[in-house]
């Protein structure tokens, strides 16, 4: 009897999440790794594990001298800024994962890039699943991108999409998107952890065996992570992020996985009437243009990767009308707002309780690095003493809890973006090692605390 007991635990079915691929014996209605409600399903139980034996090696190892790695080159796109995040361009044989939110720009962007590489005398396949062949089409020809050796298909098998790849026989697939994808020999539905997993390793075989780059659109989820399950990144060789505010112009891609370049690049473009155009140099986006200084402005140099990018913030403050003032951000973390109106109350003497604030960046850029406290502590000082700070001066740094100043990452770096676009002096803090190399004709001021910058100033 309880020899039976246990054989029917062994062979009773599993349960498994379709978000992250989480497993458990019994059904939950939340899942316990991805906290995602109803999103566990039942799963055929899985069979009894057997041990792989060794067969006849068909390729030989290698020495690492012996490998040819003339076979891994980059191709550049030619559009700098995506080659800028994959390290040099495309690899053959590499699967990339393309992932953001609906309507930044996966498309078009990536319908760009096939036209781009088949003008080059490359064979292109774009295989859609979400769009019929016309609608495609109309897109390519609003932003320029057709060529003869571009092919379209639209499907969403994915025994009929590996048949065109045998049929095209191309050098570059566009897959858009894998979710879209099922396969008939696979239960579950498109989009699901089972069908992913299998039409990403069916892809990835054949972009593997064929020496074909692979482009793959994902989805993702409310929360901005990639929809399907984590193995997917795992089996990609390049993940990248895309990402923009759906009422701004600016698109960001990040490389959060690369195993061919760096992963602290981001490539910035520019989204326009005509498609996606790569910004080589995109601090103009979030500088306003004024003749004379405004009270409340601070320009700030922010890294974003390995690249320096000038951005303005601005304070607005009003007597509140209630007994509990408002704090608004946008494009900056609120809460650290908050705690630099508590710091510069505390520790500067600035009356701010009873004054409504407002606190913005421009251009719709999001501001996230600690190097930007200072910028926004001058201009929310600016804003409350009502003075102008100079018009060519830009200010970084962390501002802590107490007060002071601390250094940060690749002052030298943002000098020198200061002072080529016509900045002429920096509030800095003090680091042991100095601020670097400095521009000719720079002037550079350190401060270890804030209210050494504010008398500095005011």
């Amino acid at each position: 009897m309880a020899t039976k007991t246990a054989r029917s635990r062994t062979q009773s079915p599993a349960y498994r999440c379709g978000e992250c691929g989480w497993t458990t014996a019994k059904w939950v209605g939340r899942c316990g790794e991805c906290q995602a409600w109803g999103t566990v399903e039942e799963a055929a139980a899985a069979g009894v594990a057997r041990t792989t034996a060794a067969t006849t090696v068909a390729r030989p190892a290698l020495r690492i001298a012996e490998v040819d790695s003339t076979t891994a080159s980059y191709h550049p796109t030619e559009i700098g800024e995506l080659d800028r995040v994959l390290g040099g361009g495309l690899v053959p044989g590499a699967v990339i994962l393309v992932a953001g939110e609906p309507g930044v720009g996966k498309s078009t962007l990536l319908l760009d890039v096939a036209a781009r590489v088949a003008r080059l005398g490359r064979t292109v396949l774009y295989v859609t699943g979400e769009e019929s062949t016309a609608q495609v089409k109309l897109r390519a020809e609003r932003i320029g991108a057709l060529a003869d050796t571009l092919y379209l298909t639209a499907e969403s098998d994915l025994s009929q999409a590996l048949g065109q790849v045998e049929k095209v026989d191309p050098a570059l697939l566009i897959v858009d998107s894998v979710q879209t994808l099922s396969s008939p020999d696979v239960d579950g539905s498109a989009g699901g952890v089972t069908q992913v997993r299998e039409v990403a390793a069916s892809l990835i075989n054949a972009a593997k065996t064929r020496g074909m780059t692979t482009l793959l659109v994902g989805h993702v989820t409310k929360d901005g992570s990639i929809a399907g399950p984590r193995l997917l990144e795992h089996l990609v060789d390049v993940v990248c992020q895309f990402e923009g505010e759906r009422h701004s112009r600016l698109r960001l891609m990040r490389a959060v996985k690369n195993r061919y370049g760096p992963t602290d690049e981001v490539g910035c473009f520019d989204l326009t009437d005509t498609g996606i155009v790569g910004l080589a140099d995109p601090s103009g986006l979030f500088v306003s243009r004024t003749k004379e200084p405004v009270a409340g402005t601070c320009i700030t140099v922010t890294l974003e990767g390995r690249r320096p990018l000038l951005a303005e913030v601005q304070a607005l403050l009003a007597e509140s009308a209630t007994s509990q003032p408002r704090r608004a951000t946008s494009g900056l973390d609120g809460s650290r707002v908050s705690m630099l109106l508590a710091v510069l109350q505390r520790r500067a003497s600035l009356q701010l309780h009873k004054d409504d604030s407002y606190v913005a960046t421009v251009g719709g850029v999001k501001l996230s690095e600690p190097a930007t406290d200072l910028s926004v502590a001058l201009a929310i000082a600016s804003a409350k003493t009502n003075q102008a700070l100079p018009s060519r001066m830009i200010a970084f740094g962390e501002v802590g809890l107490a007060g002071e100043v601390r250094p940060v990452p690749g002052i030298s770096r943002r000098i020198q973006e200061a002072e080529r676009l016509g900045f002429t002096h920096a509030v800095v803090p003090e680091s042991p090692n100095g601020p670097g190399r400095i521009p000719a004709g720079f002037t550079v001021k350190q401060v270890s605390t804030l209210t050494e910058a504010l008398e500095l100033l005011f």
